[in-house]
């Protein structure tokens, strides 16, 4: 029997896999930086989103579902959103509600689960005015030109999580126009700006909006602090390492007398396509939304997870289809087993913990959320399954040995426990070959099936061929079994 390992996971802040040892094991919290509603979230937000829900299921496969506090916010204050309210003459709501919508649906479509909580920026702009005030109080933060800036001299471990260098920051920062005379420093940012546009609130530095950094420590200190100021663990691509990981780390510390504000940082490396990295600027933007016109779901989440979340993941054609023949070759398997009326004992979750099967792949997710390693588990493990319902086809009259059940029922449920961590193989194995077809497109190949089975039992082979050949000509594939003739999309 495999040995059930301890969760390890690679903390960007020290630079090393570390065993996960949560502050209260009963209250487990997670933070990820959702998206900024305004337009179409792309792939490589995807990608961010599907690392985060994987490590949001092994947790709660750990420590139960309710012992699992996740976060992921929906930033609907921004000049982006703003600009764009301006450009369609809409109101500022009526934008992010639109994409905040479309987000959730397509994170939905490829299995992300809801976050436990969804905080909106413009729900806690009172605690970032509070936070604010008291970094101003504190020294840390200055006013200027009716802005606050946070001033990064006064943190000297600011620059720990990039590992960038603190001096070379405050001399090698970019600055916006008309900056230089508000900052002390090149590298201070903006946690407070003034109106734009009418769109601002009042507070003691006068009315405005928040600065981009200040929103995720407010949020994720009202939400999931409920014991303290430091939360387990932080989520969020490479990107948002630098600046936005960074200042938080800067602006939460030094507003809770040096407590931190995770324990443990998770960064999922870039997205490219081929040689390059997704960019707007290059223009080669992949939408979700877009994708899953021509892809189900579980293709693209599988595609997402066929590389380690710190390498970076070339994605292409070739990839997505790929993932859809594994998934194919998977489902076809589980529609085989379906068909067999075997007489099943459900494991309870105590029981499934211990199959060999199962602690495999689990195992691998708690090596540092090892899904290639965990993928190539499950290979197996249908491969195990096809040996034994090989073995299940020489019983004619259905009257299985106890033991040979016991064998598949353990895989059977194993898959199911694989199935709830990874968020894959959660369609009907009959309907997943059916998916996406119309009605009347489903009424005639159930008619063609029909027709080649009766064929088939009258031993008119002609018919029978003509019938497969029908299918073959609308894309669909005619398959003959004991139970009679189904058919699936190529």
């Amino acid at each position: 029997m495999t040995q059930n390992l301890p969760l390890k996971i690679y903390n960007s802040l020290t630079r090393k896999k570390e065993v996960f040892k949560p502050q209260n094991p009963d209250r487990v919290t997670m933070y990820n930086c959702g998206p900024t509603v305004y337009s179409y979230a792309h792939i490589g937000n995807a990608r961010a989103a599907v690392v985060a829900d994987i490590l949001f299921r092994l947790l709660r496969e750990i420590y139960g579902d309710s012992s699992v506090v996740y976060a992921r916010n929906i930033t609907d204050v921004d000049d982006k959103i703003i600009k764009r309210a301006k450009e369609d003459n809409v109101e500022i709501h009526e934008i992010t509600e639109k994409f905040a919508d479309i987000y959730n649906k397509d994170l939905a479509a490829i299995g992300c689960l809801r976050p436990t909580e969804q905080p909106k920026c413009t729900e806690y702009i009172d605690s970032m005015v509070k936070m604010i005030s008291l970094l101003i109080s504190k020294k840390f933060a200055y006013m200027s030109d009716n802005h606050v800036f946070f001033d990064v001299s006064r943190f000297e471990d600011y620059g720990n999580l990039s590992g960038n260098n603190l001096e070379d920051l405050i001399t090698g920062a970019r600055l916006e126009e008309g900056e230089t005379s508000r900052k002390r420093n090149n590298a201070d940012f903006v946690l407070w700006k003034p109106e734009l546009d009418g769109v601002g609130w009042n507070s003691p530095f006068g009315k405005g909006r928040p600065g981009w950094h200040i929103e995720c420590s407010a949020m994720a200190q009202d939400v999931l602090n409920s014991e303290g100021y430091t939360i387990d663990i932080h989520c969020g691509g490479i990107d948002l390492k630098f600046p936005h990981h960074e200042n938080e780390i800067a602006q939460s510390v030094c507003a809770h007398d040096g407590a931190p504000l995770a324990n443990y940082w998770v960064h999922n490396e870039f997205l490219n396509m081929g040689d390059e990295k997704m960019s707007k600027s290059i223009g080669n933007v992949q939408l979700i939304n877009d994708l899953l016109d021509d892809w189900d779901g579980e293709v693209i989440r599988l595609s997402l997870i066929k590389a380690h979340y710190k390498s970076e993941l070339v994605w292409t054609k070739q990839l997505l289809q790929e993932s859809k023949q594994n998934l194919d070759r998977w489902y076809r398997v589980l529609k085989r087993l379906s068909s067999i009326d075997f007489q099943f004992q459900k494991e309870t979750r105590e029981t499934l913990s211990l199959a060999p099967d199962f602690d495999k792949i689990i195992n691998c997710l708690k090596s540092d959320l090892n899904t290639v390693g965990a993928i190539s588990e499950l290979e197996s493990l249908f491969d195990n399954l096809n040996v034994l319902l090989n073995e299940a086809d020489k019983y004619d009259n259905g009257d299985f040995p106890i033991s040979l059940i016991k064998k598949v029922s353990e895989v059977k449920n194993a898959l199911e426990g694989v199935s709830s961590l990874l968020g894959i193989l959660v369609s009907d194995p009959f309907k997943w070959f059916k998916r996406k077809v119309s009605d009347d497109d489903e009424s005639l190949f159930d008619a063609l099936a029909h027709r080649r089975e009766m064929a088939r039992k009258s031993k008119d082979w002609k018919s029978a061929d003509e019938a497969r050949d029908e299918a073959r000509a609308h894309g669909v594939i005619l398959e003959d079994n004991a139970s009679g003739t189904t058919w699936r999309m190529v």
